[in-house]
């Protein structure tokens, strides 16, 4: 049985009412409609030396966040990161989730790839608000005939302030689902043939699970409700 830890942001949401911890579920996992940043990393514009035929957005691991090497089967998607720290996991996740190459990667391994980071808890993991993300069959072809890939330098990452303000007004509970919210900022380059390429700010806001004594995964994209 994990080791009980004391109150810290570690112990965000335990010991809450049902519908404290409705609402607080439904803050994280309302991600559908907050995926203007990861949206934007396969499909988001991009200040161009030249326009792709089919530009895609996404970004790439630093020295830093570099996870594990690919497991078979993801192509260029990094294994999953065993980092137990929220932010610093937040932030491998971020450089994964904007970082791709459809010279070696298909698009159902990117996804597997993917899959690959998130919770295995199922009544916690919203799968779908990422994987919608991922351009479709056609859009991932054209991009790979245009060997488009992209990589990323991740700068920031910290837990927003209504998450803050949420374990502040209880700074003696512990969590049931150990779920964080951190949102993370960067920088993505993308490059494709012909010289062709472009580089755009990031910032998205991760859920992510981090029990005690467990490595740390993904759950949603969360809503950004406070810097």
């Amino acid at each position: 049985m994990p080791k009980r830890s004391r109150p810290s942001l570690s112990g965000f949401g335990a010991r809450w009412s049902a519908n404290q911890r409705i609402l607080i579920v439904a803050l994280v996992v309302a991600v559908l409609l907050v995926v203007a940043g990861l949206a934007a990393v396969f499909t988001g514009r991009s200040d161009q030396r030249d326009k792709p035929p089919a530009p895609a957005t996404t970004a790439g691991p630093t020295p830093s966040e570099t996870a594990p090497k690919p497991a078979p089967g993801s192509g260029s998607v990094p294994g999953p990161a065993r980092i137990s720290e929220p932010v610093a996991y937040a932030k491998a996740a971020a450089a994964m989730l904007w970082s791709y190459d459809t010279r070696d990667t298909s698009r159902d391994q990117q996804l597997a790839g993917m899959t690959a980071w998130m919770t295995k808890e199922t009544k916690y993991t919203d799968w779908s608000s990422l994987s919608a993300q991922v351009p479709d069959p056609v859009l991932w072809s054209r991009m790979a005939d245009n060997a488009q890939h992209a990589t990323a330098t991740v700068t920031e990452a910290h837990y927003p302030s209504a998450f803050q303000q949420a374990l502040a007004n209880d700074p003696s509970a512990l969590t049931e689902a150990y779920i964080y919210a951190v949102t993370v900022t960067g920088k993505q380059q993308i490059v494709w043939k012909n010289g062709g390429g472009g580089a755009e700010d990031r910032s998205l806001t991760l859920a992510v699970q981090c029990r005690p004594s467990h490595d740390c995964a993904l759950v949603s994209l969360a809503p950004r409700v406070a810097p």
